[in-house]
């Protein structure tokens, strides 16, 4: 199991945070994944975090497929590429429509269709090929007396980027296991995996071109080394909170639905319910202690060691971890200590 690190989205103390990043590299850590959300941009992060690591893998965790043209994704995927020497994953994914047309004032539409349109548009530019594309959402290029077929003026690092799509619905992760070098997962309950996305992936992996490697499942976990305490694990219960109540409107919030899916429908509905309305002391009071507890990692090394377990044993092969500790020398600690307990 691969050991990756996850940035948070405030922005705030960033080259501290980067730091860190440094000496987590140095105690084991693979990959440094760059979320986006509506926060800044993960590009120009990224590109810091290139200069100042030396051999751990970069992604973003996600670009929205939505707020760029598929080639400037391409583009942008080859830059990130180019000064990181080889070392950059494509993390891709649809968002939701609250940020796509509350924020960004595009339509949110046809995810999956655009999705698997844009993969095969960006390998093409890597590939290097002089570019034409004929989809129902995409055509390149645009017919008329100006425009021609181009391709790429540099020569990629390499002709073809990891992808690594994001993906909870059935269909979306049936996609990821048909076309994607990687799953990002959210908020993974490795009790009920098996059962809520067995089917997808089973079904996509039926179609997934032998060439492609086999199928990396990465999920973000939030741990802490020894006796759980409540008010570092509070953290995780606030920002399950926000997730579920807060990240997507009522009827089309992607993280609500999937702890419906796992078993929790009256809580979710409670906490949206409260967060909706303003009481958000009183949502994050209402997430569930058995889902908080299902989706992190907290205890005794033999306990860490046991959820590792069932974390593999759902197929997930990359940790994103997020260190809960109070100290930065405490981090960095936990997660050379992490790095022993990997299966």
């Amino acid at each position: 199991m691969r050991l990756g690190i996850q940035l948070g989205y405030s922005g705030e103390g960033f080259a501290e945070a980067v730091d860190e990043v440094v000496e987590f590299e140095e105690a084991g850590a693979d990959l440094v994944v760059v979320p986006e959300a509506y926060s800044f941009d993960a590009v120009s992060q990224l590109g810091y975090l290139a200069a100042r690591t030396c051999a751990m893998d970069l992604a973003s965790g996600v670009m929205q497929l939505y707020t760029r043209t598929p080639t400037l994704t391409a583009m942008t995927a080859a830059g990130l590429d180019y000064v990181s020497g080889g070392r950059f994953n494509l993390g891709l994914g649809a968002s939701g429509p609250q940020v796509i047309e509350g924020f960004h004032g595009v339509r949110y539409d046809a995810p999956v269709a655009r999705t698997r349109e844009i993969v095969e548009i960006c390998r093409r530019v890597w590939r290097r090929e002089t570019l034409t594309f004929d989809g129902p959402h995409y055509r390149i290029p645009l017919p008329g007396d100006y425009a021609k077929p181009l391709k790429i003026i540099n020569h990629p690092v390499r002709p073809r980027v990891p992808i690594l799509l994001a993906a909870m619905g059935p269909r979306n992760v049936a996609l990821a296991a048909e076309i994607a070098e990687g799953w990002q997962a959210l908020w993974l309950d490795p009790r009920s995996a098996g059962r809520v996305f067995g089917e997808s992936l089973a079904d996509g992996r039926s179609r997934r071109d032998p060439a492609l490697p086999p199928l990396d499942v990465s999920v973000p976990v939030p741990f802490v080394i020894g006796d759980p305490d409540p008010a570092l694990l509070g953290r995780h219960r606030a920002q399950l909170a926000l997730y579920l109540g807060g990240m997507g409107a009522r009827g089309r919030n992607f993280s609500n639905d999937l702890v419906r899916r796992y078993g929790y429908a009256e809580a979710a509905t409670r906490v949206q319910d409260l967060y909706l309305s303003g009481r958000r002391a009183e949502a994050i009071a209402a997430v569930p202690d058995d889902l908080v507890a299902a989706t992190s990692l907290a205890g005794r090394p033999d306990d860490i060691r046991r959820g590792l377990d069932a974390l593999a044993a759902a197929g997930v092969t990359t940790l994103l971890a997020s260190p809960l500790a109070t100290t930065r020398a405490d981090r960095v600690k936990q997660i050379a200590e992490l790095r022993t307990l990997l299966p």
